[in-house]
């Protein structure tokens, strides 16, 4: 799923050549444009998914697919690449989308069209950007010059792979390695991944037909190409900003100081980065693009204010409105920006409670309650999307405005799930534009405005980027997770191991590095919580580790099991007979567990032969339509249900899925469950499962195997069965808000 769809998607033919390009924030009919140049044939523009949806959220934005690649044709004649068609086909697209001129923004072979446009028509390029230029300004790397590109080599070790035999013969190798020296920096998997998937939309030999491009036509000095470049370059008069990693191991850095030299342009030298910093390091590029694009384009909206937001999400009515400078009465004079002394200014926190499933919001909002109970003047705004959204207006929470903007999460992984199956890990690893996307309006709320303390419920966008980019932390901040450690599954063998130790090997010397970026770590459980596994091989212990850097709160349900312990006064209030025997299935907060409502819906029948007083209630929840499950005689099925914790407090028996909210909801108020743990879904096959286990709580399910039959079955045999569960605590968010004022 992409953090950001298109406004506008068209195609354009010129010369007997289509090229396909998007428009996005086409409400922004004034201000600045950007138009996205494309690279090598190699790569189509989805390379610039990191930057789209916080430029588009600013300004209109432009991408193209470059001819040989994308929804772009592929012609064969390589005099169809020359550099002057690819500029004459920037030209178009800024034609077809009605751009009188635009910022240029290019990365590594793309500097030469940019140049070209800047040069040549300046009346249509308002500023330009250069990310690791490709420009013969500078001599090569030694050991890209070693090799011929057009002889059969003897080995293909290292650059030799630079050749058009090899090419032929081992297109996807090429790109392997050609992408892993783009990506020098460690933990780079996902970055490589996506980009030999974009170089196998196209093929070796329309590779090569780019690389046997003609120069331009009659455009070449003498002097040869060096010569060409610089004569462009002599000729630019816009802005210019050049953004090169000092670590490119395709195009020197010395070329992009070169080139800002040359256009008496700014150099911004990203020290360690590589040749893709757009895509490793996608804030610093973003913040270096937005302040430049304010610059190259005066007059330009300012970074947005407090009461800058889209009102979709405004104030619950229920919520008193924050006194702010904009609410002056018509009466007063209008005024200039406000200053607050210090001492004077309110305590105000900005939580961020994770979307995936509805337990982060349930726990958070009880730290919430009990943070308000120690400090009795904080404020608290909620930067949080659907479904979580709706469980705080429920109890009159303060949802930010900002929040309309986040890219969904849920959505994600509802995209992600197949039937009964979640591969968690890597639905989380193809999250990253949306987690991207999702910080930089993070990033932008905390600029509008001061906030002293940041909280975060597994919000993974705030809390890698901010190890990513130490420097923007500006706040007191606390990070709250109830599993830690990614663990590969049995079936992804040895490439899935590397991959999740990668990961926590990443996420481990992210808090090395910085161990105070986190001022609270919190992990929603006990010690004993923790898998008794590694990260990997030569990495700790997973529990130890996680004792030496967190806090313990102990669980949050978000409730007291004690205020349900006259069960029959809270079935009858719930509506409940005694005689009944009640069962409520339910899957939590996401749209991924239609498939098991469904196997359970059709045990149904045969569970009420078995259990003739059996009433059956199916809980879809807020994004499963109920219409979309089938109907059985005698079954009630019902959407969202508020303070459903207190419904499954009277049952006599639940079906659930394995996360790990409901079932600890189940486990404290000791209530006998079921539970079907998705399949591949690393957290509830192993962390959950541990800790139920720990619990002595539930029956674990096999979905593959529990035909609807079984399920009756089983429903028979465990429902209203006595439990000898573990106590649950009831003190969690106390003693975790205990913790969180601390820095307040």
């Amino acid at each position: 799923m992409r953090a950001r769809e298109p406004d506008r998607v068209g195609t354009l033919d010129r010369d007997g050549v289509r090229v396909g390009y998007e428009v996005f924030g086409a409400d922004h009919t004034t201000g600045p444009v950007v138009l996205l140049m494309p690279t090598w044939s190699i790569i189509h523009s989805r390379f610039w998914k990191a930057q789209v949806p916080y430029l588009a959220r600013h300004y209109r934005v432009i991408t193209f697919d470059g001819r040989g690649n994308g929804r772009s044709d592929r012609p064969p004649d390589p005099a169809a690449y020359r550099d002057d068609e690819f500029a004459a086909d920037a030209l178009a697209v800024l034609d077809a989308t009605a751009t009188a001129r635009a910022v240029l923004v290019s990365l590594s072979i793309g500097a030469r069209w940019t140049l070209m446009l800047a040069a040549d028509h300046a009346p249509r390029v308002a500023g330009a950007v250069f990310i690791g230029p490709s420009l013969p300004l500078a001599s090569q790397h030694r050991g890209r010059a070693v090799y011929s590109f057009d002889d059969p080599l003897e080995t293909d070790e290292g650059w030799a792979k630079y050749n058009r035999h090899y090419w032929l013969a081992h297109y996807q190798e090429f790109l392997e390695f050609f992408f892993s020296q783009c990506f020098p920096e460690p933990h780079s998997t996902k970055q490589i991944e996506d980009c030999v998937g974009w170089g196998l939309e196209t093929t070796a030999q329309t590779l090569l037909a780019r690389e046997d491009a003609p120069p331009p036509a009659g455009t070449a000095p003498a002097g040869g190409d060096e010569a060409f470049v610089r004569a462009l370059a002599s000729r630019v008069r816009c802005p210019v900003l050049v953004i090169h990693g000092d670590q490119d191991a395709i195009s020197p850095h010395k070329r992009g100081a070169a080139l800002a030299a040359m256009t008496a342009g700014r150099l911004a030298l990203l020290h360690g980065s590589g040749h893709i910093p757009l895509a490793r390091d996608p804030v610093k590029v973003n913040l270096l693009l937005r302040e430049f694009i304010e610059q190259a384009w005066p007059s330009t909206h300012p970074v947005p204010s407090e009461q800058a937001w889209p009102s979709e999400r405004a104030v619950p009515a229920t919520a008193s409105p924050r006194p702010s400078a904009s609410m002056a009465t018509s009466a007063e004079p209008p005024h200039g920006p406000t200053w607050t002394r210090g001492r004077n200014r309110r305590r105000r926190a900005l939580y961020i409670s994770s979307p995936i499933g509805l337990g982060h919001a349930q726990r958070d909002i009880a730290i919430a309650a009990e943070l308000r109970k120690l400090r009795p003047d904080l404020e608290i705004d909620w930067l949080a999307q659907h479904p979580v959204t709706r469980v705080l207006e429920a109890h009159g929470e303060r949802i930010h405005p900002a929040s309309a903007l986040l890219a969904s999460e849920s959505r994600h992984i509802e995209c992600e799930s197949a039937e009964h199956d979640l591969h968690c890990f890597q639905a989380l690893r193809r999250m990253d534009e949306i987690l991207v996307a999702n910080y930089m309006l993070f990033h932008d709320v905390v600029t509008a405005a001061d906030y002293d303390l940041w909280i975060g419920d597994e919000s993974w966008d705030l809390d890698y980027f901010l190890y990513e980019n130490p420097e923007e932390k500006r706040a007191a901040y606390v990070w709250m997770t109830d599993f830690v450690g990614y663990l590969p599954m049995a079936d992804g063998g040895a490439p899935e191991a590397a991959l999740t130790t990668d990961y926590n090997a990443e996420m481990i010397e992210h808090i090395e590095r910085y161990p105070r970026l986190r001022d609270r770590a919190i992990f929603v459980g006990n010690p004993a919580d923790i898998v008794p596994d590694a990260f990997g091989p030569d990495l700790p212990a997973i529990r130890a580790w996680t004792e030496h850097h967190y806090d313990f709160s102990g669980y949050i349900t978000g409730f007291d099991p004690r205020a349900f312990q006259d069960h029959e006064a809270l079935r009858h209030e719930l509506g409940y007979s005694p005689e009944e025997r009640i069962c409520i299935v339910t899957v939590g907060g996401s749209g991924v567990g239609a498939h098991l409502l469904r196997r359970v819906i059709a045990a149904f029948p045969e569970a009420k032969r078995l259990v003739p007083n059996l009433r059956m209630i199916v809980i879809a929840g807020p994004r499963i339509d109920p219409a979309s499950l089938p109907s059985a005689a005698g079954l009630e099925v019902r959407a969202y249900v508020h303070e459903l914790y207190r419904h499954l407090a009277a049952c006599d028996l639940a079906v659930v899925q394995g996360g790990l909210t409901t079932c600890m909801e189940l486990t404290a108020n000791r209530r006998p469950f079921l539970y079907f743990p998705l399949r591949h879904h690393f957290e509830q096959n192993f962390h959950v499962r541990h800790r139920l286990k720990r619990y002595h709580a539930g029956r674990r399910m096999d979905f593959e195997t529990a035909t609807p039959a079984v399920i009756a079955t089983a429903i028979a045999e465990e429902i209203g069965r006595p439990t000898r569960y573990r106590a649950v605590e009831t003190d969690g968010a106390a003693r975790a808000a205990a913790r969180i004022a601390e820095l307040l």
